[in-house]
């Protein structure tokens, strides 16, 4: 007689999508008012991940790789609290993509949470950047940290909507791996260490996160740079449209092809 798998086991990746699938029909139907709450606690857990790589990367002291390193380390604990806190993130949500694949979810529900966080993520992350500049946060290291801030969000803005676009995608495929993986785990501890990971690597290899950049933007416009709504809407149409792709598609759709269209009947 075949014994049961120790419950500290992690679930094999066959049993990750059935949970996928299974945790994407609850985020689905959740009440209006409690998606958009939670979408905007989302927005602040990301944008204190920002800032906390913001912090590390005015360190002039660090070398480029650790401060890199570092940094991915520190913006780990924005996609950790949403996990273990309870939020709804943008970004993990198109993983929603494999329910709505296997007919589970109506593209107007796919389409209903996706628009609701996305708009509840920017409200929460721009407010927070709201309470950071207020707070005098920027000020800290002889305002080397406000400096950083700027000439981060003055570099997204820079971006070229196709390489924007690529390193939205790139991005998102370590996020949502992360949420995909977090997702194996049993404990908060099994969960923390499959977030830290795929995060650190997408920070580190500078790719662009749209929640972040939710954050970073319009703290830089307060700070005073010379950046206007329109420039921070160039950044995030095409970052937003590689998260989808890279979520959406190379996450989601794939492992849907790979563990869960096979088993039907």
């Amino acid at each position: 007689m075949e014994s049961n798998p120790a419950p500290f086991d992690a679930y094999t990746p066959r049993e990750i999508a059935g949970r996928v699938k299974d945790f994407c029909l609850v985020k689905a139907q959740l009440p209006l008012l409690s998606l958009a709450m939670l979408g905007m606690l989302a927005g602040a857990f990301i944008g204190l991940g920002a800032m906390m790589f913001t912090l590390v990367a005015s360190d002039a002291s660090l070398g480029f790789a650790a401060q890199r390193l570092i940094g991915g380390l520190s913006f780990s604990l924005g996609l950790l609290l949403v996990t273990v806190a309870g939020a709804e993130l943008f970004t993990g949500n198109n993983l929603l993509a494999m329910a709505w694949a296997d007919g589970c979810l109506s593209t107007r529900q796919l389409l209903r949470n996706w628009s609701v966080v996305c708009l509840a993520n920017l409200v929460g992350a721009a407010a927070l950047a709201v309470l950071v500049w207020l707070s005098g946060h920027a000020g800290m290291n002889g305002g080397a940290v406000g400096r950083t801030a700027l000439r981060i969000a003055l570099a997204k803005a820079e971006l070229g909507p196709l390489e924007a676009f690529f390193r939205g995608v790139l991005c998102n495929v370590l996020v949502c791996m992360a949420a995909w993986m977090a997702l194996a785990g049993r404990s908060v501890v099994d969960k923390a260490v499959a977030i830290v990971f795929p995060v650190t690597a997408f920070v580190a290899a500078g790719f662009e996160h749209s929640i972040a950049n939710m954050y970073l933007m319009p703290l830089a416009m307060l700070l005073g740079a010379p950046i206007g709504v329109a420039d921070m809407l160039r950044n995030l149409v095409p970052v937003i449209a590689g998260n989808l792709v890279g979520g959406s598609v190379l996450v989601a759709l794939v492992y849907y092809v790979i563990y869960v269209r096979p088993g039907r009947t």
